[in-house]
C-alpha cells in the first residue's frame, strides 16, 4: 500500500472516529436529557477537581454569559451540578459537579476510559508514544483549522 493511500485512509478513519464520538455524545445527552452544551458543560466541571467559575465555563463552551446561564440552570435542575457564590467575590458564580454527575461520570465515562486503555494494551511503549504523538498533531490541526475557519466572513444573509 502506498504512503498516499495509508494517509487517505487514516484520514477517513479519522472522520469515521469522529462520528463514533459524535454518536456517543448524542446517545449520552439522550440518556441524560440534555443538549450537547449541557453535556459538554457537565464534562468541563467533571474534569475539574474543584469548582469551575461561571466565566471558566464561559470561556471554555465559547458561548455568551447568558448561554452558560442557561446551561447552569438546566444543569443544576437536572441535579447534575450546584451553583454557589465565591466567598471572596460574591459576583464570582461556581459551579461544582454533584454525586449524582460523579454517578454518571461512573456509569457512562468511565467505562469508555477503561475500554480505552484495555484496547490500547495491545501497543508497545514506542507505538504508544507514535499514537501520542499522532493524537497531538492531529489536535494541532484541528485547533488551527478551527481558527482558520472562524476568522472566514459569513456569507451575506440570504445566499
Amino acid at each position: 500500500m502506498s504512503k498516499d493511500s495509508l494517509v487517505r485512509d487514516v484520514a477517513m478513519q479519522m472522520r469515521l472516529l469522529q462520528q463514533s464520538f459524535d454518536a456517543f455524545d448524542e446517545a449520552a445527552a439522550g440518556r441524560l436529557g440534555l443538549n450537547r452544551t449541557d453535556l459538554r458543560a457537565l464534562d468541563l466541571v467533571l474534569a475539574n477537581d474543584g469548582p469551575l467559575s461561571a466565566g471558566e465555563l464561559t470561556r471554555a463552551l465559547k458561548v455568551s454569559p447568558a448561554a452558560t446561564t442557561t446551561v447552569i440552570d438546566r444543569l443544576e435542575r437536572a441535579g447534575l451540578v450546584t451553583r454557589t457564590r465565591d466567598a471572596e467575590n460574591r459576583r464570582r458564580v461556581l459551579v461544582t459537579a454533584t454525586d449524582a454527575a460523579r454517578a454518571v461520570e461512573q456509569d457512562i465515562y468511565l467505562p469508555v476510559g477503561a475500554a480505552g486503555a484495555q484496547a490500547l494494551g495491545r501497543y508497545n511503549k514506542e507505538q504508544l508514544a507514535t499514537i501520542l504523538d499522532f493524537l497531538l498533531t492531529a489536535r494541532q490541526v484541528q485547533e488551527d483549522q478551527t481558527a482558520r475557519v472562524s476568522m472566514i466572513p459569513a456569507p451575506p444573509l440570504g445566499h
